[in-house]
């Protein structure tokens, strides 16, 4: 499946709910979903009924846009997730928010998930002192993950820390902005991840 590059808030929109994928933009008052609270298209406010699939399908698409992943990745996951003991809905959730550029936004590092990715990417995040550039490592408890030092000063950090004080704070984690490093002290709990989704939904489409 393509990325998709149209535009972020539209996602928000279709899924009926504020994802937060646009960092600072959600808190503001140009947030698209605060003003036109309804699908997008046409006929966005006037959607008929949706079906059993339907309903799936949309918990599956709100759970995958949240996290920026496009399907062949998302549903790998999720058949490891499978494969491991305990809840299959948790321990699924459990890799998604143990993503490397995930624990990155948890950290207030970035102002959203796709920020986050960047950053991995462009050789900016430390892992125990070691630099790693690719989103999906996942991360254990007991790691410690940093920003590069030449990068400290930049913009982007340096707003990423302004919002994080308006987020909602990951238990999981332990963060010092002023040295901006954090730790990962724990595996995070259902509970601990504040998200409005059925998971229990997202299982039932992938048994199929």
């Amino acid at each position: 499946m393509a990325k998709y590059n149209g535009p972020i808030c539209r996602a928000c929109r279709r899924e009926m709910q504020k994802l937060f994928l646009k960092g600072d933009r959600c808190f503001s008052d140009k947030c698209s979903f605060d003003r036109r609270g309804y699908p997008p298209g046409q006929h966005g406010q006037k959607r008929g009924k949706v079906s059993e699939f339907g309903v799936q399908l949309r918990e599956k698409q709100k759970v995958r846009k949240v996290y920026g992943l496009v399907e062949k990745p998302f549903r790998n996951l999720f058949a490891k997730a499978e494969l491991e003991r305990g809840v299959t809905s948790e321990v699924f959730f459990q890799k998604l928010e143990m993503r490397l550029d995930n624990v990155v936004y948890r950290m207030g590092f970035a102002r959203s998930r796709q920020e986050a990715k960047q950053i991995v990417r462009h050789n900016h995040i430390l892992v125990n002192g070691k630099r790693v550039n690719i989103p999906n490592v996942q991360v254990r408890v007991g790691d410690t993950v940093s920003v590069e030092q030449k990068s400290r000063k930049m913009t982007l950090f340096v707003l990423a820390a302004d919002l994080f004080g308006r987020r909602t704070k990951t238990m999981w984690v332990e963060v010092d902005l002023a040295q901006f490093t954090g730790k990962v002290i724990a595996v995070p709990k259902r509970d601990d991840i504040q998200m409005n989704v059925k998971e229990r939904l997202v299982v039932e489409l992938y048994s199929k």
